[in-house]
């Protein structure tokens, strides 16, 4: 290997371009023209001295340089060189432009016509451009359809004695090709009807690639199918409609997991999920999923039935069972929950659900227990901007949600129960990463004493202020029990620098509690350092987290998971 390597930087040493006055971009082309020099000696070098002086002048030509003076050398040194002595003159200045498209292309709105300052009346020549030019709109001709195209004229008259030269771009771009029906085969056991409502565009659109990459990903994440082939041939084409025709493999109907983790919220955990990802021809969905740790037990049951479009819309049947040790003290809840949930995608982005809840529950919270009914009707609203999905590097989420009950409307109090969750990250110079959290919560009742623990706030812990115990902030009773807050205020900074591609050190400063009054409530703080390492699942996050307030001290936190 050393060898290669010494005899490949001793090659390259023989090309020696000299370029009077300077110039950086000349001297790149020439050595890119010429390339690497397969000689041996000075003899050699010799034999290549007129074939390299005339790959120099095409490079300098390339650039606009067809004045150039060249002449070459071998040098005596050791190891012989051939030394190319440039001198490029006055650059081919362009005297007349004219760029135009014929036809129905240039009525579209994407259409760009190719307007770079380098192809303006004196401007230099270069070629690369003019060639870019013509890529340019053979490039949109293509994506939009007008497979019929092309240049009626392409001139480029050049005058080297007067310095100046001529271009002259005229496309005909025809015809616009449109989309035909979609017709689907395969193994897929789905209604035609189902299928149709996933293509995002309708029979006799105008052609456009971006619609048939849609198409590929509506159905690559609908979640049905293992395999999918999109074929829109133009040779294919009658009367200037190309036929869609798409390839289907199902997955298999079945699947489920089976996951170990621990956080140090709360402790070991273990989660379990049954999934049947089609139950019939209309592509209904159900399954289950649990999870269980020391504090915490559930089950969750669901059935989707997909609306319009089926990829991102879907009216889902759930139900829940949790059972809940609260914040490690003699505090419990048993949460039953049903209800409908309508989950829609708006235009802009952002995520809808809305749910009608009717959820039971049993709890104790110290010496005080109760039985809640509360008939809930909510709306959440979320948008995630992320430019990778496990590990991103740049992003935001943002999160609303807010429920209501009415006492006498199968409900025991007056609910209103609204959270806001805001988060964002950035990296900059790629070692240089910034997050920010911000979490505001609160419930408004007449009857607070008859709110149940789950529309209550506690905070303290992974997700929340670390350097606190989870839950361990909270408005507290006579005997010092935590009985949750009415309110939520919570935030955090962190910084971390990238050590290695998958190892990154952080800092960070945390601030938030529950609390019951909203005049000036008093913030906890934590402060602290961890080390972070990107697994093939999402980041693994260690801190060690001091409490700047009350009894002070250290808590050691681990989580996992994406950042936004």
């Amino acid at each position: 290997m050393l060898l290669l390597m010494a005899s490949t930087a001793w090659a390259a040493s023989q090309l020696d371009v000299r370029i009077k006055p300077a110039n950086a971009a000349l001297k790149k082309n020439v050595q890119g023209y010429v390339g690497k020099l397969e000689a041996s000696d000075a003899a050699a070098l010799q034999r290549l001295r007129r074939s390299a002086e005339l790959q120099a002048r095409q490079a300098a030509e390339a650039l606009g340089y067809y004045q150039a003076h060249i002449d070459s050398q071998i040098s005596e040194e050791q190891p012989a060189r051939l030394v190319l002595n440039i001198e490029p003159g006055e650059p081919i200045r362009l005297r007349q432009v004219t760029v135009r498209i014929d036809g129905p292309m240039t009525e579209l709105k994407g259409f760009r016509l190719p307007s770079s300052s380098h192809l303006k009346p004196g401007a230099q020549l270069n070629h690369g451009h003019y060639e870019d030019a013509k890529r340019l709109i053979q490039n949109q001709a293509t994506r939009y359809g007008f497979f019929r195209g092309q240049f009626t004229s392409q001139r480029l008259d050049i005058d080297p004695p007067a310095g100046v030269a001529d271009i002259e771009l005229v496309y005909a771009s025809g015809p616009r090709y449109r989309l035909g029906a979609v017709k689907f085969s395969g193994d897929a056991p789905f209604d035609d009807e189902l299928l149709q409502r996933m293509v995002p565009f309708r029979a006799d659109t105008p052609y456009d690639s971006e619609l048939i990459a849609d198409l590929y990903d509506s159905l690559q994440g609908s979640g049905f199918f293992d395999g999918v082939r999109v074929d829109a041939v133009p040779a294919q084409a009658s009367g200037e409609q190309i036929p869609v025709e798409v390839q289907l493999t199902t997955r298999k109907p079945r699947t489920f997991g089976v996951g170990i983790g621990f956080s140090t919220d709360v402790g070991p955990r273990g989660r379990f999920n049954w999934t049947r990802h089609w139950a019939n021809p209309q592509g209904h969905s159900y399954g289950f999923e649990s999870e269980l740790s020391k504090p915490r037990q559930n089950v969750g049951l669901w059935y989707d039935v997909p609306l319009d479009p089926p990829q991102t819309d879907k009216l889902r049947f759930a139900g829940g069972y949790q059972k809940e040790e609260i914040s490690d003290t003699d505090s419990l809840s048993k949460l039953l929950k049903l209800g409908p949930e309508w989950h829609h995608r708006l235009d802009s982005g952002w995520q809808q659900v809305l749910s009608l809840k009717w959820q039971r529950e049993e709890y104790r919270l110290g010496d005080d227990s109760g039985l809640s009914t509360l008939l809930m009707p909510g709306a959440s609203y979320s948008f995630l901007q992320s430019d990778n999905r496990l590990d991103p590097h740049n992003g935001y989420r943002v999160q609303f949600d807010l429920a209501a009950a009415k006492k006498g409307l199968l409900s025991d109090a007056d609910v209103v129960h609204g959270n806001v969750m805001l988060k964002g990250l950035t990296t900059l110079w790629e070692r240089h990463r910034f997050l920010g959290r911000v979490q505001v919560g609160g419930t408004e009742t007449n009857d607070y004493s008859s709110i149940p623990p789950s529309l209550r706030y506690y905070a303290g812990g992974d997700q929340s202020v670390r350097g606190y115990d989870y839950q361990s902030l909270s408005p507290e009773n006579a005997k010092g029990e935590r009985v949750g807050g009415r309110y939520l205020v919570a935030g955090s900074l962190e910084y971390q620098y990238a050590v290695a591609e998958r190892w990154r050190l952080a800092s960070f400063v945390d601030q938030g509690n529950a609390f019951d009054s909203l005049e000036i409530p008093t913030l906890k703080t934590g402060v602290g350092f961890g080390v972070r390492w990107v697994s093939p699942v999402g980041p693994l996050r260690l801190d060690l987290a001091h409490a700047l307030d009350g009894d002070g001290g250290f808590r050691l936190h681990f989580s996992m998971g994406p950042e936004l």
